[in-house]
């Protein structure tokens, strides 16, 4: 359906981009990368949040990923090489880590956020296409999100499914080199992706200046809008509260002594499980929930998301056991549970970002929203790491886990007060004025070009 209405090759971009990219790629680095840091590197679990927090910056940085694909193009394009040189880093950088023996753990962490930077300047391209076809097809917009969470969860399930096996028999090292595959076909993307070469005079290098102040002052304008910065605020704070206690639960699944002792191929059977769970997610979302109102719907599944948190607590607590469930049982339902209440949360608040885009500056806004959600996603991972640290969670020592688990779940109910600041308004309404960056700026239509852009007032009348 979206093909049939959408240029082919843009709903190829996202199944790429989405599958193959966030889906497969984030997956596989996530198990991989644990591995490698628990290891090869043999870090502490509070050192290796502090480290992946990291892994964000190239996240954070997405308004400057998207300023330069809408305001810097190359050759006459905005997004095809933008493409290209996210392939081109993510190969490299990819390829050095798995490549090189005994790297310092430094030189390690630099490669590692070199694929994540590789990965993002990939997403934020994708999100700019997606941004301008939700505002000019709006009825479309929950669609294309269920597309890229079907997506994103399919190529999810492939990747955990092969990465546990992959590391018992490659090594964490080794199997790190299976990164460089989705960057190539990034690089491919760059070439046969569709846009329209533009030779207008806005894409002269001397306009670029221009066009980039244009394009600030426009996110500056928009974001002091009520409608647009309270539920931005409600994003951050709702990633940002729920601090992450992954990398305790993961050294204390693989403890022989005081976990469960998982293998590393059931580690990866795990979070494959949860990646076919989140295609349930996804479409309980799209055939049963998309059309229910943003704060109704937020409200409901931050209730669940909290309520969900408890399992593992139940299962850090070995409660389980005394139901007379075991282990392998209760931690792939718990899985299942988080991951389907996690994308029921996850996309509507995607869905509402692509609400408050701005036409013209659509791919650099889209990327500040989700800029303030990697940031969040960042306060989630430093804020984990240091209460890991304080309550001396340690390698071998999860004295203390439970009450780490028992806090952050206290702080996801903790998060309903702030759903003020989500709108009632239906998931398929306009939240912002058409005219939010009309009133001192037109907005100038290159017919050779798919792209819109921000002129000054003076020149409207030119227009």
């Amino acid at each position: 359906m979206l093909s049939s209405q959408l240029n082919p090759t843009f709903i190829f971009g996202i199944v790429l981009v989405y599958g193959l990219g966030q889906g497969f790629a984030h997956s596989f680095f996530k198990v991989v990368t644990d591995y490698y840091w628990k290891d090869v590197q043999k870090v502490q679990p509070s050192v290796v949040q502090l480290y992946i927090g990291l892994y964000y910056i190239p996240w954070i940085m997405k308004p400057i990923w998207g300023l330069l694909t809408d305001v810097f193009p190359i050759k006459g394009y905005k997004r095809r090489p933008y493409f290209v040189i996210a392939g081109v880093l993510g190969v490299a950088a990819a390829l050095m880590v798995a490549l090189i023996g005994n790297l310092p753990a430094a030189v390690a962490l630099g490669c590692l956020i070199g694929v994540s930077a590789g990965l993002a300047i990939a997403d934020v391209t994708i999100d700019a296409c997606i941004a301008r076809n939700s505002i000019e097809i709006r009825s479309l917009a929950p669609d294309m999100q269920s597309l890229c969470g079907f997506c994103s969860s399919s190529g999810a399930l492939i990747g955990y499914s092969t990465s546990g096996f992959l590391v018992h028999h490659l090594g964490a090292q080794g199997a790190l080199i299976l990164l460089a595959v989705p960057f190539f076909f990034f690089t491919v993307l760059g070439f046969v992706i569709h846009e329209m070469r533009s030779t207008g005079l806005q894409y002269e290098k001397q306009k670029a200046m221009e066009n980039l102040g244009v394009a600030i002052k426009g996110m500056y304008k928009t974001i002091k809008f009520p409608q647009v910065w309270k539920p931005s605020l409600y994003m951050y704070l709702s990633l940002a509260l729920s601090f992450s206690t992954h990398e305790g639960q993961f050294y204390w699944y693989t403890n022989p002594k005081a976990g469960p002792a998982f293998s590393q191929e059931f580690v990866g059977v795990i979070y494959a499980i949860g990646a076919l769970a989140s295609i349930v997610g996804v479409l309980i979302y799209h055939k049963t929930l998309k059309n229910i109102p943003f704060r109704n719907l937020l409200f409901c599944a931050q209730i669940l998301y909290g309520s969900s948190g408890m399992l593992d607590l139940i299962f850090i607590l070995r409660w389980n056991l005394a139901l007379g469930i075991p282990d392998y049982f209760f931690v792939i339902m718990e899985e299942c549970v988080s991951r389907i209440i996690s994308k029921i949360r996850w996309i509507p608040m995607i869905v509402l970002s692509t609400k408050l885009c701005p036409l013209g500056i659509e791919g650099t806004f889209f990327a500040l929203l989700m800029c303030i959600d990697s940031l969040g996603s960042l306060t989630s991972k430093w804020g984990g790491g240091i209460v890991l640290h304080t309550l001396h969670v340690t390698r071998t020592d999860f004295t203390n886990l439970w009450l780490v688990i028992f806090i952050r779940n206290i702080l996801r109910f903790a998060t309903l007060g702030l759903i003020f600041l989500v709108p009632r308004a239906d998931q398929s309404d306009a939240l912002i004025p058409p005219d939010i960056l009309t009133k001192n700026s037109a907005v100038h239509v290159n017919p050779d070009d798919e792209g819109l852009e921000l002129v000054p007032k003076h020149e409207k009348s030119e227009v």
